[in-house]
């Protein structure tokens, strides 16, 4: 059934999906829903249809929110289109509700300055564990009580979440997480002033997907912080990876 999915007993749960961090109080009244975000990798999508339907400078994230939604079909989307998401996002809202007409598209706008605080970015965790525990966390909340902080990062992420997760491998753990992840956390995905954050004297690596329009803020930050900028179009390359590896290995603190 479009929009639904069967649970134990045979009951199907409404089916809702949400594009990057809607408002609290909207994501509330769907909490009997099960929700699904359409930002990140789902089982069995395939990006093919989705690819056919956009341009060539689509970014991987824009792509995947689309393969998903055909794929899944939710009877709900919660989207937040305001400047804390993108422009490309916003405007595949309108391909969205023009090709996928089943589906009930709610735009938002978080605007949200009620800070819910960043443990998870700053804990001693795993880079991959932290995205993970951030992005789970607005559909399951985490006990973030049983954090350990990480008061001297070796090496900081700054960005949005990469499409292709082996990018977090390459960093050691306690890597401190800055940038949209950071905001995403925080529950102030348009915080300008969150977003530009970097703390000094940490080697940062200011990471975009290819296309996305925070390569401009991403460049222009590692040039004013002496860090690495990467640009990376979906699968990480040989040489990005290698670009990576080497400047965390040579950008050690203490060294």
């Amino acid at each position: 059934m479009i929009g639904n999915r069967e649970h134990k007993g045979g009951k199907a749960k409404k089916l809702v999906g949400f594009i990057g961090c809607p408002p609290q109080a909207v994501m509330a009244r769907f909490r009997d829903a099960e929700l699904v975000d359409l930002d990140n990798r789902q089982p069995g999508v395939s990006p093919t249809e989705a690819k056919d339907m956009l341009p060539v400078n689509a970014c991987a994230i824009i792509q995947r929110i689309l393969a998903n939604t055909l794929a899944l079909k939710p009877e709900v989307i919660i989207f937040d289109d305001g400047y804390s998401k993108c422009d490309n996002a916003r405007f595949l809202g309108n391909l969205i509700e023009d090709r996928v007409p089943d589906v009930r598209l709610i735009r938002t706008q978080n605007d949200s300055k009620n800070s819910a605080g960043t443990p998870i970015c700053d804990s001693h965790l795993l880079l991959a564990e932290k995205v993970s525990l951030i992005l789970d966390d607005i559909i399951s909340p985490v006990d973030k009580s049983i954090l350990r902080p990480c008061p001297d990062p070796p090496a900081a992420f700054w960005g949005v979440p990469g499409a292709d997760e082996a990018v977090y491998e390459l960093f050691p753990p306690g890597t401190q997480l800055l940038g949209w992840l950071r905001c995403f956390e925080n529950r102030t995905p348009a915080d300008l002033e969150l977003e530009c954050y970097v703390p000094p004297g940490v080697p940062t690596i200011f990471f975009a997907q290819t296309f996305c329009s925070k390569n401009i803020l991403a460049k222009h930050l590692a040039r004013k912080y002496n860090g690495l900028y990467v640009d990376s179009d979906g699968v990480l390359t040989r040489s990005e990876r290698a670009q990576i590896e080497a400047f965390l290995h040579f950008r050690k603190r203490g060294h």
